[in-house]
């Protein structure tokens, strides 16, 4: 126990040394970044320090938002800075929003995300609906949904759930508490986003917010809300912090899932590696050590342990690589149709173990370069 509270208390600190998200509104950001409008449903409370952004505490109310993000020209694909506190943003490198609206309800949140579907060809109309995970601001839930809709170059409305997170390393239970609590909302929110006449809503979640649309999928399987399921053309968890037998437990009582359902995993994730372990389990579906534990379940998983630096823990979002395997998941389905190595991708190597795993490597880690 000692161990794990030491291994808690680095992360802490490492944590408290990085400069956190926030959200700074520049209209002239617009001029500089392309803009990639986010359109937010929260059960966070107002921040009652700024005022003009939304905090960890709960409310039983969803608020509704949309926030301009400029996503700035000088970064590589992955890449996020915040602006450093006390200093005034660098548009060329920074992450900032050129606006902020809040709405007064979901009638007018239906109207925009309306306005901004009708943009697209009728029956391509999409939505891409991201959960953020733990220990994750406001600001920084909304803008990793701009960084991967703008690096994958995605042809759909970005709508994010932002649950009330403690946003602190060690808010760890809060934010358990905090997944249980939010599936209302979420599921609100996709309703709204299906009223708004999305054609189809594809959703990507990760870490523990993987638990809260694992969650929310089986709730309105209970609750009968099939005209919902249907529209939800695919889900990807990424580093998903969930229980291997909660899954498949899920799973059983959801029924059909839809498809494609990936999950990205690595080895190497120090985050779930640390929650296993606060857990007392040896593993969670984010790190499992073979695939064969859900071979029995429709879904596909992405080993990415090759491409873990760092923590490890969101690497398709960081990886330029993985962004770009990730952009192709609608081609992916053509590779698991035989055994072998097979090349995907200029410098990644894709080997396909069998129906349920495919492992991502670059080219020189199976060269030993």
């Amino acid at each position: 126990m000692r161990r794990i509270c030491l291994a808690v208390l680095s992360v802490g600190l490492i944590a408290a040394c990085a400069p956190r998200g926030a959200v700074v509104i520049d209209p002239a950001a617009a001029r500089t970044g392309q803009v990639e409008s986010v359109f937010i449903g929260t059960t966070r409370a107002p921040d009652p320090e700024t005022g003009t952004t939304f905090g960890y505490e709960r409310s039983e109310d969803i608020r509704y938002v949309r926030l301009d993000v400029a996503v700035p020209p000088q970064r590589r694909p992955g890449q996020i800075d915040w602006p450093r506190p006390g200093r005034k943003p660098d548009l060329t490198h920074d992450f900032v929003a050129s606006e902020q609206y809040v709405m007064d309800g979901p009638t007018e949140f239906r109207a925009q995300l309306s306005r901004a579907l009708r943009q697209m060809p009728a029956g391509r109309r999409d939505a891409f609906v991201f959960v953020h995970g733990f220990n994750t601001t406001y600001a920084e839930g909304a803008y990793r949904l701009a960084q991967l809709g703008h690096d994958l170059q995605l042809d759909a409305a970005f709508v994010h759930y932002s649950w009330p997170s403690r946003a602190h390393p060690l808010g760890y239970v809060y934010d358990r508490d905090s997944v249980l609590y939010a599936r209302n909302g979420l599921q609100d929110l996709l309703e709204q986003v299906a009223a708004s006449g999305a054609d189809h809503i594809l959703i990507a979640a990760h870490s523990i917010g993987s638990l809260l649309t694992m969650e929310t999928l089986r709730q309105m399987a209970v609750s009968g809300r099939r005209d919902i399921s249907n529209r939800i053309s695919g889900v990807v968890l990424f580093s998903p912090d969930i229980d291997v037998d909660l899954f498949h437990s899920q799973v059983t009582t959801i029924g059909n899932l839809p498809q494609p359902f990936v999950i990205f995993t690595s080895k190497r994730d120090k985050a779930l590696a640390l929650s296993a372990r606060l857990t007392g389990e040896s593993e969670r579906l984010g790190n499992i050590e073979s695939a064969a534990e859900v071979a029995d379940l429709p879904v596909t998983v992405l080993d990415t342990t090759a491409f873990s630096t760092g923590a490890g823990h969101f690497d398709a979002a960081d990886s330029a690589s993985l962004l770009l395997i990730l952009g192709q998941i609608a081609t992916a389905g053509g590779i698991l149709e035989g055994e072998g190595r097979l090349g995907f991708l200029a410098g990644t190597v894709v080997t396909v173990r069998n129906a349920t795993q495919v492992i991502m490597s670059p080219v020189a880690a199976i060269s030993g370069l």
